[in-house]
């Protein structure tokens, strides 16, 4: 239930409060007191006036009843009747006017306490704008019904007073609504007090002044009959509304309204200037009764812009409070947040190069292994068995990785769309052959050339979606065909599998999600491939369709934007084996080392090794070297931290190409790499290919760079 509803809905009718509401206020005894010194006031000014201005003692009672436990309030109200009895005894109300007087003030008390209780709600509290004004609301209804209950009661009687009788009916009502209005609120506030400390915003002699501001002029305008400056009142109550709580601002409008009502009675104060027109019906009416209607005005226009303006200020006060908090606990939650991001960043990336590391050796030996011509038949499908396995488990560690890391980020270049996809689809190609499957690679004529993407989530995409084809076809083919219109590419991954019903193919692309997850199911996988490859297609701006008839195939068809980028004719590259190239290996992992130098070796390097980046930046300056294939993740001195220091030094030592061999496969890892001065950056593991593929990348940048400096 949100805070609105709370506020709007109706409470059921309740006379008492709840039991277990917090006891606020002054005690019982104390409502009693203050209901009999209202009542000796009003005794008073109509003995010596022969009007009373205000009733304040029905907003007592009221305010007690809201306030009060059950008990006490029974008692307090039982009181304050027999006090209302004994007042009207002791004035000498005739006959039937000495009981009915009492009952019609209890009525009065009774239904605005229910109203308010109603409509207000059962905790009453007057800090809401929307409380002051339901609680006005609730009390015109029951100051009506009295005032109509005693003028029926007068005609009934036949005991018409002297002057008109609406009139006086009216000035009836006018009286107790408005000291209905003044005093309980103001009750209200106080009593509730505790919710207001720390509400204000003045301190105290600032307090001081805007108190003895609000008295002095208060005293200076009711002490004197010659000026209409009423007006004066309401600046310094404005400004004391701003500042202070609703506790001290019903305070100042009570103070007000006795000092205006006491000036008033004895001739005093701007009331009295009051002019009133000769009416006939009301020459029975006393002259101060009829200058009470512009004492009352006077005194509405206070309330109604004295406790609006309090309540709405704390209001704001608190709602500016609560922000306040609320932003704090938002900017902690966002540090947290981030904290926790970069310790999962930390954490990821570590997975990826202690996973990573190991991977290399298996797969690199076994790479390398495939490549002896010593072995015979068997023995090399073993160890392709071996490569195999340590691929799968390769790609399963970077599917999971990539799946935790998740990420929008999009790094588009410039790509030769055939070797992307010749990349993609290798192992899918390599597995349909084993399994006796045809695999066709078709790309139309308008589609081939280089294309502007982001080469790896296309080739993750193709690469999942085409181990997939290959993983739930039996037998057949599986196919692939690209073609163009306009700037966006068009792939179609085909295959002559199980197919898929309606549920598992509106499933596909869910995380985890398998056509079959028994312990006895026939294919396997994680069910991250389509879910990461879903990713990556929503990454690219792109969309993605499935069509599929059960036990017939499937066809999975992508759409990305791929702008097609103008041809350059490559230079010339001079094969790495031709060259007789100095190579610094630095990897603090023997085998790694080992398994580079055997790479190399066989591309006849001549090679030196070094453990850390200290070791590396004394064999730079001990020997002149081509190439730095450099690890990142070291001790002593790590590979970024040598790479700027290498960067720092004279040339042409400054100048040696380093390629980035490294476990840590993230883009931001490469991005990092290239920002410490690195030329190229290889995830482990390596490949014998991989590794010449990046060596000749690297020698291509460095020298297209030294071209465009020789131009410049």
């Amino acid at each position: 239930m949100t805070s609105t509803t709370r506020f709007m809905k109706p409470v059921p009718w309740r006379l008492f409060r709840h039991e277990a509401g917090r006891v606020a206020g002054p005690p019982a005894w104390a409502y009693l007191a203050l209901f009999g010194v209202c009542q000796l006031a009003g005794f008073w000014m109509a003995q010596t006036f022969s009007v009373t201005i205000l009733w304040p003692a029905n907003a007592v009672l009221v305010a007690a009843l809201l306030q009060l436990p059950r008990k006490q309030a029974v008692q307090v109200m039982g009181a304050a009747v027999a006090v209302n009895l004994l007042g009207n005894l002791v004035r000498g109300d005739p006959g039937v006017f000495l009981w009915a007087n009492a009952l019609f003030n209890l009525i009065q008390v009774v239904v605005t306490t229910l109203l308010a209780r109603r409509f207000g709600g059962a905790a009453l509290d007057m800090r809401r704008p929307r409380r002051l004004l339901r609680f006005a609301l609730a009390l015109i209804p029951a100051v009506a019904l009295s005032t109509a209950l005693s003028g029926l009661l007068i005609l009934v009687m036949g005991h018409t007073p002297f002057g008109g009788l609406a009139y006086r009916l009216r000035y009836l009502f006018e009286m107790e609504a408005l000291a209905m209005l003044i005093v309980a609120p103001s009750l209200l506030l106080m009593a509730r007090q505790h919710r207001f400390r720390a509400d204000g915003v003045a301190r105290l002699p600032e307090i001081a002044l805007l108190a003895g501001l609000v008295v002095g002029l208060t005293a200076a305008v009711f002490s004197q009959s010659q000026a209409p400056v009423l007006f004066l009142v309401f600046p310094p109550l404005i400004l004391l509304a701003f500042r202070l709580s609703p506790p001290w601002t019903a305070t100042a409008v009570i103070l007000i309204s006795v000092w205006a009502a006491a000036a008033t009675l004895t001739g005093h104060g701007p009331i009295t200037l009051t002019r009133l027109a000769p009416t006939p019906e009301m020459q029975g009416v006393p002259i101060a009764m009829r200058q009470m209607g512009v004492f009352h005005l006077f005194l509405l226009a206070l309330l109604g812009t004295a406790l609006p303006i309090t309540t709405l200020s704390s209001e704001r006060r608190r709602l500016v409070e609560r922000l306040k908090t609320r932003t704090e606990v938002a900017l902690a939650a966002r540090k947290r947040a981030e904290a926790d991001r970069a310790a999962k960043s930390r954490f990821l990336a570590m997975m990826s190069h202690e996973m990573r590391t190991p991977l290399t050796g298996v797969t690199g030996y076994a790479d390398l292994l495939s490549r002896n011509a010593s072995l015979d038949a068997e023995g090399v499908r073993q160890v392709d068995a071996v490569r195999h396995c340590g691929e799968a488990m390769l790609r399963l560690v970077e599917d999971l990785l990539e799946v935790s890391r998740g990420g929008v980020e999009v790094a588009p270049r410039v790509n030769d769309l055939r070797e992307v996809i010749e990349e993609a689809v290798g192992p899918a190609r390599e597995w349909a052959r084993v399994k006796g499957l045809e695999f066709d690679v078709r790309i139309a004529p308008e589609a081939e050339g280089r294309i502007l993407i982001d080469a790896r989530r296309l080739r993750q995409t193709l690469h999942h979606l085409a181990q997939n084809a290959v993983k739930f076809t039996a037998r057949g083919r599986v196919g692939l065909t690209v073609r163009r219109t306009e700037d966006r590419l068009i792939l179609d991954v085909s295959d002559t599998g199980c197919g898929m019903d309606e549920e598992t193919r509106a499933g596909v692309f869910r995380l985890f999600e398998q056509a079959d997850a028994t312990t006895s199911r026939a294919h396997e996988g994680a069910g991250v491939g389509l879910a990461l490859a879903k990713t990556h297609i929503d990454c690219l701006g792109g969309t993605v369709t499935v069509e599929s008839v059960l036990w017939q195939g499937s066809t999975i068809t992508l759409t990305v934007p791929a702008p097609s980028v103008a041809t350059e004719e490559d230079e010339a590259m001079e094969p790495l084996h031709s060259r007789r190239t100095r190579v610094l290996i630095v990897d603090d992992h023997p085998a790694n080392r080992d398994l580079l130098w055997i790479m190399l070796q066989a591309a006849d390097c001549e090679t030196a090794e070094a453990s850390d980046g200290e070791q590396a930046l004394e064999a730079l300056q001990d020997q002149a070297f081509d190439l730095v294939l450099m690890d990142v993740r070291m001790p002593v001195m790590d590979g970024l931290t040598a790479t700027r220091a290498l960067r720092a030094m004279d040339a042409p030592t400054c100048d040696v190409p380093v390629l980035a061999v490294t476990a840590e496969a993230m883009p931001e890892d490469a991005a990092r790499c290239l920002a410490a001065g690195m030329d190229g950056h290889l995830a482990k593991p390596v490949t014998q290919a991989k590794l010449y593929a990046a060596i000749e990348a690297v020698f291509d940048t460095v020298s297209k760079r030294a071209d465009a400096a020789r131009a410049a």
